[in-house]
């Protein structure tokens, strides 16, 4: 396979990303200036982000780019002829993209050597927007990256590298994709070297493996305590801290950030009468029913309030009812 840029030229890289998880990956391009010429990021427009009160916010790859000194070009609108406009005058070889929007084919087509994705998950397993979230919601061990050239239809390209990574008893989503991201940006510097060096040897997914990671909303980020407690522990840990998974007490609504599996027991009667979702309070610890045992809830907020520990919620605690539940 001949080189893909001429002997001593340095790679020309258009990178697109908007969150804290297409960070490292930008600074890890902007590493190895003698490889690769960022020429252009491309990002979202500024928003507020700490709540919709707050002042516009540059996004993180935004105040990266500006560190690092490379035009930026904030996007609304990826199809909007401008944007394609504006991506080929900087004539890229490859366009990398992470975390982004969804491209058109007139804008990534416009990369002489092509343009890939970094994707948080192991494809085809969690096509789609929360890969992260929905490897820990479904219980799984491993995890990992993928970088794949981008084509119309959405995650299914073929793939260039991959690198897995065991997942934490206890880890979170928000610990998870921060690692991840760390992973991602090594993958994404050698994925350029091997375009670089036309070694970039691909593989198709294999499409009767292809899981989904839909985009997350209130109705799939309730919490269905008619589940098995290490299920609940799971989905909990998979939604943490944000969105965040969540239930119903005496009808307002409680987001649960952390939570363990508990060696905890009634007497036999009175466990007996409780139902899944049922509340008990021991030693300022807060206990909740699942199908098969008690539920540890460790941190928590409750509608209105800011997030407090599990402790605090006890001290606190006031039920209208005789027995207390979330629902």
């Amino acid at each position: 396979m001949m080189d893909g840029r001429e002997e001593g030229a340095r790679l020309r890289v258009v990178f697109m990303g908007t969150p804290d998880f297409a960070v490292p990956s930008l600074r890890a391009i902007a590493g190895e200036p003698g490889e690769f010429e960022l020429v252009l990021v491309a990002t979202g427009r500024d928003k507020p982000r700490r709540n919709r009160r707050s002042e516009p916010e540059p996004t993180p790859v935004k105040c990266v780019a500006r560190e690092l000194g490379v035009p930026v070009m904030e996007v609304e609108d990826v199809r909007e002829p401008r944007f394609a406009s504006t991506v080929a005058r900087y004539r890229p070889d490859v366009i990398v993209v992470a975390a982004f929007r969804i491209l058109p084919p007139e804008v990534y087509s416009i990369a002489r050597l092509g343009a890939f994705n970094l994707h948080a998950s192991l494809l085809p397993r969690y096509r789609g927007a929360a890969p992260v979230n929905w490897a820990l919601i479904n219980g799984d061990r491993e995890t990992g990256v993928t970088t794949f050239f981008l084509q119309k239809k959405v995650d299914t390209g073929t793939i260039i590298m991959q690198e897995r990574t065991s997942i934490g008893p206890r880890e979170n989503a928000y610990d998870l994709a921060g690692r991840l991201s760390v992973i991602g940006a090594g993958v994404v510097v050698e994925t350029l070297r091997r375009i670089a060096r036309g070694s970039a040897e691909t593989v198709m997914q294999d499409e009767s493996l292809a899981t989904r990671a839909p985009k997350l909303t209130p109705e799939n980020t309730r919490i269905d305590w008619v589940q098995p407690v290490d299920a609940i522990c799971d989905f909990v840990r998979g939604l943490a801290p944000r969105p965040s998974a969540w239930a119903l007490f005496e009808h307002k609504k409680v987001r649960i950030f952390e939570a363990l599996p508990a060696s905890f027991h009634l007497h036999e009667q009175d466990e007996q009468a409780m139902v899944p979702g049922s509340i008990a309070l021991s030693k300022n610890r807060l206990y909740v029913m699942g199908i098969d045992g008690w539920v540890e809830i460790l941190s928590l907020q409750m509608e209105g309030k800011r997030a407090m520990a599990a402790a605090d919620f006890c001290c606190g605690f006031r039920c209208d009812d005789d027995a207390p539940a979330f629902s």
